[in-house]
């Protein structure tokens, strides 16, 4: 499987001035064949290439940054084009959608640059890199990263490299082909109900209460609104500085979480199951003031976080059904409404069973793993 491992670049000031520059020289000439794609309709990689490659590199590029600009460029067109086949923008004809159409793509002059082994090289045991820039090879950057990230780098380094300025500060995400485990023997499942008040309950009656970080939301969002109002440049200096802050925080939470789930279910021989919950925003019909919680919610984030920790874990993640997880008993699997007398509480009207409302949709989330378990490997057996 491929995973991503970030390193933090430690250039000095001459060479952070030579890497600024270049991410803006290589979006400047993404911005122009983003133009020309538009115009043109070419927005096939290939096709492009050979309609821009020449003035790419007349635009100061040297020959492979000049395709990695147009292979990202035809990346974000495909991007777009599967946004807008999934609807993320709106019905055909809205509004929304006739904007996002009706230009071409833009780069920020700051947006990540793809590096392949010939414009970027690693010296893992100098803990240096090499880097083309529009000024010439730098060499000896120095990086920083943990023991485990070196030694995954070490092994497992494929392919491109993206350089990132986020914050001030520099960083390469390098992309490593790693081998999955072969899956264990799965003696059972590991439910997973996941929420906005308790960000994951667990069949086993676990909870990962989630009012800190609501908490945490709620208050930048409110300062984010008074700053916003203040229209200062001291307001927008603290804007600047607390962008990003919030969803460093949730991607925290939600690493945590994943891997408390995935190390309880590999110690238990288990696999895990979870709600397929795509599509949810479209379907859930709230009052105004409940829709910026719910658009906050990063049950995909967390579902992707526990996805591939399990798969590096060699534990099997399953994916279920979600409708009417919290209004099915657990035990005798009588389906009501009523078997909801509050938001916390489930109270069976059938067998009289009594539980926790999110351990109880844990528990049928986890029954339900398994009969998708034993469906989908009794179809593999009979093939």
């Amino acid at each position: 499987m491929k995973i991503v491992v970030q390193v933090k670049l430690l250039p000095d000031e001459a060479t952070g001035v030579a890497l600024r520059e270049t991410l803006h020289a290589c979006n400047r000439a993404a911005n122009h064949v983003s133009r020309r794609a538009f115009e043109s309709g070419v927005k096939g990689g290939r096709a492009l290439q050979r309609l821009v490659y020449a003035e790419v590199k007349a635009l100061g590029l040297s020959a492979q940054p000049a395709l990695h600009v147009v292979r990202k460029t035809a990346g974000a067109y495909a991007t777009l084009k599967a946004n807008l086949k999934a609807g993320n923008y709106g019905r055909e004809g809205s509004e929304r959608r006739k904007a996002v159409e009706s230009k071409p793509v833009r780069f920020r002059k700051d947006a990540a640059q793809p590096f392949d082994d010939r414009s970027l090289s690693w010296q893992l045991e100098a803990r240096t890199v090499s880097i083309w820039t529009v000024h010439g090879r730098v060499r000896d950057i120095g990086f920083q990263c943990s023991p485990s990230q070196l030694k995954t780098l070490t092994e497992y380094r494929r392919g491109e490299s993206d350089l990132v300025l986020r914050g001030g500060n520099w960083y390469l995400y390098a992309v490593c082909e790693v081998p999955e485990p072969d899956l264990g023997e799965v003696v059972g499942f590991l439910g997973g109900d996941l929420g906005i008040v308790n960000i994951a309950t667990t069949s086993d009656g676990t909870r990962y209460a989630g009012r800190h970080l609501n908490q945490v939301r709620h208050q930048n969002r409110r300062l984010r609104s008074r700053l916003q109002k203040k229209g200062t440049r001291s307001a927008k200096r603290l804007l600047r500085k607390l962008s990003g802050r919030e969803a460093r925080f949730a991607a925290d939470t939600d690493h945590r979480i994943a891997k408390q789930l995935v190390t309880e279910a590999q110690r238990t021989c288990r696999g895990i199951a979870l709600e397929d919950l795509g599509g949810i925003r479209g379907r859930v019909r709230l009052r105004k003031p409940q829709r910026v919680t719910l658009h906050s919610w990063s049950f995909a984030q967390l579902g992707a976080f526990i996805s591939y920790k399990a798969a590096l874990a060699g534990v099997a993640v399953v994916f279920v059904d979600p409708r009417h997880t919290s209004q099915e008993c657990s035990r005798c699997h009588h389906v009501s409404r009523g078997n909801r007398p509050d938001r916390s509480t489930f109270l069976c009207t059938s067998c009289g069973f009594a539980e926790h409302a999110d351990v109880n949709a844990g528990r049928t989330i986890a029954q339900r793993g398994e009969a998708v378990w034993a469906v989908s490997h009794a179809a593999d057996d009979a093939a």
